[in-house]
């Protein structure tokens, strides 16, 4: 999931002593890592022309530019992309630049650049800070599923799915063909294998002969697959919500939905404290209410924003966006207030939205930057559903579905009756796709590379602490671990211990011993 570094909601996963880690100088001037195929080398040469953003409301010193990548590597002259780029300039000694992953998958960088690039500050005396739209992702030849209309909607009672199994497949592969029919070429190229070359392409343009990274959530699974793809090009790698590289989606999913009610309970505890909080001071029953409220706008939904109908998932979206930080719990309360007390969608609509309108996209297929506009409503979802399958070569039977749905669904609602049916329908998805890779599965292991540093938060709704310990032990020996004892999705933007030593590593290539931890902050909402 995207990491949230902003307390705005924005329109879109050793040694006793710290040691200095011996990384290759990076600068200017010194030759940059190229493939040795000549199809591929040319997007090697090129130079990133750096521009006013476009757009109303983007900051004045944030700058904007693109890169031009194969559609296909493994068909270098069948059609290229161009992939959106912002910055944030160096003010002192320029050394190179950090390249930033929010997460997701799906998740644009521009704009939550835009909204939270200030974090970033404090590593510009040494580096330009560059964020991207992935391929598939925001301006970056968005992928699409549609209006909605073709929304998997899978029956409740279990009788009707034994009455008709071959119905059930038909929806999904009906979701599967609208999605290939709304997103053009882009989406059999949309997976994390190739969204590391294309790192590569954006570190070659910059002008840098290593690649700085920080990635938050899925950009950990994205710098881990770089690292096994180009372990001679790594520089300064930090992973920060730790992705999981082994566990299939289903166990994903299930994991998801624990995290997720697991920071939902801790609001509503919060909430119940309040009494303006819309569901009342017994913080079971409000737990209860939540429940209440999905099931009553699932049968009877609201107008949203732009008239169309506003859902119990549309709800549960952008309640799981808002749960990733405790500083967006005071905005989560009053957008839910707002809802429940005078039916007005707008203020909870902030978390979830993705920008665009529903159903407008640019042509599909020309690899071209698309406006902001044209940006699908649904590109977020629709992303993190094509790179999540693309990323896993488990593809079920539609017999092993039909048969075990109820077991499944059963196990996704004990896990979260509020988000237990949101992640089943990712995971059932992927039904209908192509086979993914096993790249990641069988080959991101035991790198080859300097150091790098991985943060794990132990009261992590979307990525559990377990997988930091798990992806570690898989990467080997240059994995270093901190242990972040805090709460909320990441922990550079919320924990100013995590924010130090992150910086401190990005900066000078100073490492916390591995194991070290950081105290959570006080209290500060």
């Amino acid at each position: 999931m995207p990491a949230k570094l902003s307390t705005r909601p924005t329109l879109w996963r050793g040694a006793a002593v710290t040691c200095a880690v011996g990384l290759a100088v990076i600068g200017t001037g010194l030759p940059t890592g190229r493939p040795s195929e000549p199809a591929v080398s040319r997007f090697y040469d090129q130079k990133v022309a750096w521009g006013k953003c476009p757009g109303e409301g983007m900051p004045k010193d944030m700058q904007c530019g693109k890169v031009t990548v194969p559609l296909d590597y493994g068909h270098p002259r069948d059609g290229t992309l161009e992939l959106a780029l912002a910055r944030y300039r160096a003010t002192g000694d320029r050394k190179g630049s950090v390249l930033v992953n929010f997460g997701g998958p799906g998740g644009a960088g521009v704009p939550q650049f835009a909204s939270a690039g200030k974090e970033f500050m404090s590593l510009t005396d040494d580096y330009d800070i560059v964020t991207f739209d992935p391929r598939g992702v925001g301006r970056s030849s968005p992928v699409s599923c549609g209006d909605g209309k073709e929304q998997i909607d899978l029956p409740d009672d279990p009788a009707e799915v034994r009455r008709d199994p071959q119905g059930v497949l038909d929806r999904l592969r009906e979701a599967a063909t609208a999605c290939a029919r709304h997103s053009g070429p882009v989406l059999p190229h949309i997976g994390t294998v190739d969204a590391s070359r294309d790192l590569d392409v954006m570190r070659a343009a910059l002008g840098d002969s290593k690649l700085n990274y920080l990635g938050f959530s899925y950009g950990t699974r994205l710098g881990a697959v770089y690292a096994a793809q180009f372990p001679d090009r790594v520089g300064r790698l930090v992973l920060d919500g730790v992705d999981t590289l082994t566990e299939p989606l289903t166990e994903q999913g299930v994991a998801g939905a624990e995290g997720q009610q697991k920071a939902l309970d801790e609001f509503t505890d919060w909430c119940a404290e309040d009494v303006a909080c819309p569901f009342g001071q017994d913080a079971r029953q409000a737990r209860r209410y939540v429940v209440m409220l999905v099931d009553s706008l699932d049968k009877d939904p609201v107008p949203s924003v732009f008239g169309e109908p506003f859902t119990g998932q549309d709800l549960v979206a952008a309640v799981s966006s808002a749960l990733y930080s405790k500083e967006l719990w005071p905005s989560l309360e009053r957008a839910l207030a707002t809802l429940v007390e005078d039916g007005s969608t707008h203020a909870i609509e902030a978390f979830a939205g993705g920008g665009g309108s529903p159903g407008r996209r640019a042509k599909a297929g020309d690899g071209g930057l698309v406006d902001a506009e044209d940006v699908p409503l649904d590109n977020p979802a629709a992303a993190m559903m094509a790179i999540n399958c693309a990323d896993d070569p488990d593809r079920p039977t539609g017999r092993e579905i039909t048969d075990g749905l109820d077991r499944l669904r059963a196990r996704y609602e004990e896990a979260s009756p509020v988000f237990g049916r949101q992640r089943l329908n990712e995971v059932l998805m992927c039904y209908g796709r192509p086979a993914g890779t096993d790249f990641i599965r069988e080959d991101v292991k035991d790198v080859d590379t300097p150091r790098m540093l991985l943060v794990g938060t132990r009261g992590d709704p979307a990525t559990p602490y377990r997988w930091t310990m798990e992806t570690a032990r898989r990467l080997g020996s240059s994995a270093v671990v901190l242990d972040n004892k805090g709460s909320g999705h990441t922990g550079y933007a919320s924990s100013k211990c995590v924010h130090g030593k992150v910086d401190a590593f990005l900066l000078y290539g100073t490492l916390p011993p591995d194991g070290s931890s950081c105290a959570p902050d006080e209290d500060r909402r």
